[in-house]
C-alpha cells in the first residue's frame, strides 16, 4: 500500500461532548491505517486538544438544548441558512475527497434532527462509483423511551439496510448488547461488530498532581447545575466531617450564568476548587478520594480506568434513560454506587459519601481497547470489499 485510504468521519456532538471525546479517540486510532478527515458539527472547547495528525473541517456549529431544539453555536443565527450551508459543505467535500470509507456517528439510531444533511450525504455515497464502505458507530446503550420508539427503531433498521455496510458498537457484549435497547419489528440485516469500550490511557499531568479530594463533574456541564449546587451546599459539612477538599469540574457547556452563580456561592466556601474544564478527568480521578458525577459514557470510562470509588447520579430528564441503564448495570456489577437525580438532596448526598468512603469497587474485566479494534474492523472490511488488490474501493 503506497498511500492510506481516505476515511470521511462525521461527528455531531449536541447536548454534551461525550460523542466528541470518544470520536476523537477513535480518530487517533484510525489514523494509523487511514487518512482521517474529521467533519465536526459542534463547538469544540479549547480544552479539548485537536490531534495534529487529524484533518479537522468545522461545519457551522449546531447544538441541541435539553428540550431537543437545535440552536446555532456560531455567528449565523438563521437555522435554515445554517442547515443549507452545512449540507452543501458535506456534499462538496465528499465529492472532492471521494473517500474510501464514510463513518457516521450514531445516525440513524439517533441524530434524527440532522437527517437534513445526513440523508443527502448517504444518498451521494450510495450512488458513488466506486461506492465507499459506509459504517455507523454507536455507544454502548441507546435511548429507547421515545414516544414513537417503535417507529423510530423500524426506520433506523430500514435506513441501516439501505445505506450501511456495517455497525460498530463501542461496548463489551458481556456488558450491553444492541438488542437490549433496539427492537425493530423486522430483523436488522446490517452486520454488527462489538469493539469493546473506547477508553483513553491514563497519563501523568503535573498540573493536576495533587489530592483533589472529592471530584464533582457532569460531562460538558450543560445539564449539571443542580448537581454542582447540591455539592457546594454539602461541602461545609464534608470539610468538617472528613477534612476532604472538593474539586468541581463545571464543563465548558455549563451556561455562563450558572458558572457565575457557582463562583459566587463557592467564594466563601473553604475547601472548594473550581475548574471550568480540564483536558482529561483521569488526571484528577487517579489522585481523588471519590468521584461524584453523572453517568455519561466518557466519565464512566474514566472511572473504570482509574478505579476511583464513584457515585453516579445519572441524567434522566424527559425520556433520556441511557445513563440510568448504564449506571444500574455498573451498580449490579459492584463497580459504583448510584443515586437517582430525583432524590438528590444535601442529606442524601452526605449519606452516599459516608457509604462511598467505605466502598471498595469490584475489579471487573471488560474489553477496553475499542478505538484500536474499530480501526482494525473497518480496515478489514474495506479490504474484503475492495474490488481489486491495492485499490481501496467497495464495489456494490
Amino acid at each position: 500500500m503506497n498511500k492510506k485510504p481516505i476515511l470521511f468521519l462525521y461527528c455531531q456532538h449536541s447536548l454534551g461532548m461525550g460523542h466528541l471525546r470518544r470520536t476523537i479517540e477513535i480518530a487517533k486510532a484510525l489514523n494509523n491505517k487511514f487518512r482521517v478527515v474529521f467533519f465536526n458539527g459542534g463547538r469544540i472547547p479549547e480544552a479539548i486538544p485537536r490531534p495534529e495528525e487529524i484533518e479537522f473541517i468545522d461545519l457551522p456549529p449546531l447544538g441541541m438544548a435539553a428540550n431537543g431544539i437545535l440552536f446555532s453555536q456560531g455567528n449565523e443565527q438563521d437555522l435554515a441558512i445554517i442547515k443549507e450551508t452545512r449540507c452543501q459543505l458535506l456534499l462538496e467535500h465528499f465529492h472532492q475527497l471521494q473517500p474510501d470509507v464514510l463513518l457516521v456517528e450514531l445516525f440513524p439510531f439517533g441524530r434524527k434532527k440532522f437527517a437534513f444533511e445526513l440523508l443527502p450525504l448517504l444518498r451521494m455515497a450510495k450512488k458513488s462509483d466506486p461506492k465507499p464502505l459506509v459504517v455507523c458507530d454507536l455507544r454502548d446503550i441507546l435511548v429507547d423511551d421515545r414516544r414513537d420508539q417503535q417507529r423510530h427503531d423500524d426506520r433506523a433498521c430500514w435506513l441501516s439496510k439501505r445505506y450501511f455496510d456495517a455497525i460498530l458498537i463501542h461496548t463489551d457484549p458481556d456488558f450491553a448488547r444492541l438488542e437490549e435497547s433496539f427492537k425493530p419489528r423486522l430483523p436488522l440485516k446490517t452486520p454488527v461488530f462489538y469493539t469493546g469500550f473506547v477508553a483513553g490511557d491514563v497519563e501523568i499531568n503535573e498540573d493536576y498532581d495533587h489530592n483533589p479530594g472529592i471530584i464533582v463533574s457532569a460531562g460538558g456541564g450543560n445539564v449539571g447545575a443542580s448537581l454542582f449546587h447540591a455539592a457546594v451546599e454539602a461541602q461545609p459539612i464534608i470539610l468538617e466531617r472528613y477534612r476532604l477538599p472538593m474539586s468541581i469540574v463545571a464543563g465548558p457547556f455549563l451556561p455562563e450564568s450558572e458558572w457565575n452563580l457557582l463562583k459566587l456561592k463557592s467564594q466563601n466556601n473553604k475547601g472548594i476548587t473550581l475548574y471550568r474544564t480540564v483536558p482529561d478527568l483521569k488526571c484528577l480521578f487517579q489522585n481523588a478520594e471519590i468521584s461524584i458525577s453523572q453517568c455519561g459514557y466518557n466519565t464512566v470510562m474514566d472511572v473504570l480506568k482509574t478505579h476511583v470509588p464513584a457515585l453516579l447520579i445519572p441524567y434522566a430528564e424527559g425520556r433520556e434513560n441511557e445513563q440510568t441503564k448504564r449506571a444500574l448495570k455498573l451498580e449490579k456489577l459492584g463497580v459504583v454506587r448510584v443515586l437517582a437525580a430525583t432524590t438528590l438532596t444535601t442529606d442524601n448526598l452526605l449519606r452516599e459519601i459516608d457509604s462511598l468512603l467505605l466502598f471498595g469497587p469490584k475489579s471487573i474485566k471488560l474489553q477496553m481497547d475499542g478505538a484500536n479494534k474499530s480501526s482494525e474492523i473497518i480496515f478489514d472490511l474495506l479490504e474484503k470489499l475492495s474490488s481489486r488488490s491495492g485499490e481501496y474501493t467497495n464495489v456494490a
